[in-house]
């Protein structure tokens, strides 16, 4: 049934003159402050000649590694790990919260109904039926609601940047801990090895002495040689366990769960020689804690808006249309409808400087979040810098070690032949021995640590993450 046509009350005209006032009223601007200026070189002082890396090839790094272990370990962990886990939940709760104050801005419907009968001493008892509607809305005419929302989008960005932070960390730990697993195997073959090779050095000697040609003092120093590399293996085989917990760990299994999988060794993983890289100023905005940075500059913009928007009036408008009657039946008549309309204005008058104290601590914290900025941006190039020094030094140190790790074989070699020959003295051999498994373990080493090197200069170049899509 349609409800009969009643006339326009003043309240509803005194809202709409609000509403038109609000809508003339010029909004004060956001504050607007471009990123600090910070000192960023045209080109990497240590890269190498190579054409640039665009921000989509450093995303999945460790594929370049050509270990498909790796590669699945790491894919594993970005998925199953729990500090990425955690980081994801932080960004859908930053999200929410965004929504939450986006929400903010539009007007707000409450339904209610009730029904009610009472009783009132000698009386008959009566009925009561009521329904209708409540709105609300506040006119954001200078900004407050529209720069806090502007805040709160910057916070999800920021914990967006966050979790791709985590990722970016946590691929290069995955990849950092399986070189070191792969070198440590490597180096505790080299150990038996050798073992095997002073164990038949040692097995001469005893035949040597018992024919009178050597004597006890050569059989001891051999015995304690054999001794020594024997007492590498443990450590060795020590550090690789915890290798397998900490991948194990790190990709969201029990510390265990590695032991076969991996237990078998395998060349430690080598990157491709040409690496390509960007211009500084590109591979900035890959970065992660940079892009933190700057999405916190972002949100502070925001809140000194919001604040300063705060010490300007404010306008509320709220209303309520319902239906009262004694029986259901008569609810749909005319006579039934009740409305109310109520506009207010709020306008801060005297609060001792509160408001405008906010603003300056919004604006120092603005401040701060530029210093931030700076700071992050020249980590940023010292983190690669670093890295391609280390790499540079490391490159040039494993080429010296591979010719050396050669001689020390062959002097080896040579000694071994030559003392079974009589022509030299047991001294020599021992010498030659540790020396090659001196370099031995030194190559094995520095390979191990190239490869890290790399991974270092993908993390500080911001690879190893992807854009979570906004839902």
């Amino acid at each position: 049934m349609l409800l009969p046509p009643t006339p326009l009350p003043r309240c509803w005209l005194l809202a709409a003159g609000l509403l038109v006032l609000a809508g003339c009223a010029a909004p004060r601007a956001t504050p607007e402050g471009a990123l600090p200026d910070t000192p960023v070189p045209a080109r990497w002082s240590e890269a190498p000649a190579a054409t640039p890396a665009a921000g989509a090839a450093l995303a999945p790094w460790w594929q370049q590694f050509n270990d498909p272990p790796l590669a699945a370990l790491v894919s594993q962990a970005l998925q199953a790990n729990t500090s990425v886990r955690g980081a994801q939940a932080a960004l859908q709760q930053a999200r929410a919260l965004r929504d939450v104050q986006a929400a903010g801005l539009q007007p707000r419907v409450d339904g209610s109904a009730s029904a009610q009968r009472s009783k009132s001493g000698d009386s008959d008892a009566g009925n009561s039926f009521q329904a209708g509607f409540d709105a609300s809305w506040e006119v954001d005419v200078f900004g407050a609601r529209r720069s806090a929302v502007s805040a709160s989008a910057a916070d999800a960005q920021a914990a967006a940047s966050t979790l791709a932070n985590t990722q970016v960390s946590i691929a290069a730990e995955v990849a950092a801990t399986y070189i070191d697993l792969r070198g440590q195997q490597a180096r505790l073959a080299i150990a038996r090895r050798n073992l095997d090779s002073q164990a038949e050095i040692l097995q001469l000697t005893r035949w040597r002495t018992q024919a009178g040609l050597a004597t006890s003092l050569e059989v001891e120093q051999a015995r304690a040689a054999s001794e020594q590399t024997r007492a590498q293996i443990p450590v060795l085989e020590t550090g690789i366990a915890q290798a397998l917990h900490a991948l194990a760990v790190l990709t969201g299994q029990a510390p265990g769960a590695l032991q076969t999988t991996l237990a078998t060794a395998s060349p430690v993983p080598q990157p491709p020689a040409d690496l390509a890289l960007g211009i500084p100023a590109e591979t900035l905005r890959q970065r992660p804690d940079v892009r933190f940075a700057e999405q916190r500059i972002a949100a502070a913009l925001a809140r000194v808006a919001q604040a300063d928007a705060a010490r300007y009036p404010s306008f509320q408008i709220s209303g309520s249309l319902g239906l009262r009657a004694l029986t259901l039946g008569s609810l749909t008549s005319g006579a039934s409808v009740a409305s109310a309309l109520l506009a207010g204005v709020s306008i801060p008058l005297l609060d001792g400087g509160a408001a405008r104290a906010q603003v300056r601590v919004q604006e120092a914290a603005l401040e701060q979040a530029r210093v931030n900025y700076q700071a992050t941006v020249l980590t940023a190039l010292k983190d690669v810098e670093d890295a391609l020094v280390a790499l540079r030094g490391d490159g040039e140190r494993l080429a010296r070690l591979q010719d050396a790790a050669e001689a020390a074989s062959n002097a080896a070699l040579m000694a071994q032949q030559r003392y079974a020959s009589g022509l030299i003295d047991f001294q020599a051999v021992l010498e030659t021995q540790r020396t090659q498994l001196s370099t031995q373990d030194s190559v094995a080493s520095t390979t191990a640590t190239l490869s890290a090197d790399h991974v270092r200069l993908y993390k500080a170049l911001g690879g190893g993450w992807q854009a979570t899509p906004a839902p």
